[in-house]
């Protein structure tokens, strides 16, 4: 069954995004003349989303307030500590109240097809338990560091610095978080679960996709938008 629910996670502190968050968060940083948050709710939307759960936790009022006319949105607020991936993710269940879902990370842009729509394409409960769409390096805009994963022929995963970027973009099951901590914890620990049992799969995008989680990706996140005609 395809998710109909998506959690946007918007909690970070932005480190290294320097000066630029001195007094925003990250996500209301704006490319393209919109803030991140709202680049991230149009692919949700767009993707067929109608339940959608943003998390916050620096600066929270002002995402609260950025969010609060959005009727399909709620938030999930992190305090007194922030959650770290895979803790803000198990904190948000109650309020995505399914069985599956989508995430999407707050600093990111896209080119191409809709994210949501090609994982659901490709996602196939009976055989795995998170998908994650993955980009190759090339077009992985603004990209600082290696890849992330390698795939089979299957499309299985498993980590490899040498392989595709993960976009921040995935599907996964609510049941991968049982067991789980109730504090921070990272999303890794969910995968390197699922890639133990062979339940973790990769599909590649088809457009390209830039990080914004540092300074220099805003200037390229928004020549590839306006390269591909997007604003």
């Amino acid at each position: 069954m395809t998710p109909t629910a998506c959690m946007i996670l918007a909690a970070g502190f932005g480190t290294r995004m320097g000066s630029l968050t001195k007094d925003r968060p990250k996500p209301l940083i704006e490319v393209a003349g919109r803030p991140l948050i709202d680049h991230a709710l149009t692919q949700a939307r767009e993707g067929g989303a109608t339940r959608i759960v943003v998390n916050g936790h620096y600066r929270a009022d002002q995402m609260r307030a950025h969010l609060a006319p959005m009727r399909d949105v709620a938030f999930s607020e992190e305090q007194v500590q922030i959650l770290d991936s895979g803790g803000g993710i198990r904190h948000a269940l109650p309020l995505l109240d399914s069985d599956s879902f989508f995430t999407l990370n707050a600093d990111a842009v896209w080119t191409g097809p809709n994210a949501l729509r090609h994982l659901a394409a490709m996602w196939t409960p009976d055989r795995m338990d998170i998908l994650a769409l993955l980009v190759p390096r090339a077009r992985a805009v603004g990209r600082q560091g290696a890849g992330d994963f390698k795939m089979d022929a299957t499309g299985r995963l498993a980590l490899d610095p040498a392989g595709p970027v993960y976009t921040g973009a995935q599907i996964v099951k609510a049941a991968v978080f049982e067991g789980t901590p109730d504090g921070p914890f990272s999303l890794h620990e969910v995968w390197r679960a699922a890639m133990k049992r062979g339940r973790m799969a990769g599909t590649l995008h088809a457009g390209r996709w830039a990080d914004v989680g540092h300074p220099g990706g805003i200037a390229l996140a928004e020549a590839m938008l306006c390269e591909a005609g997007d604003v």
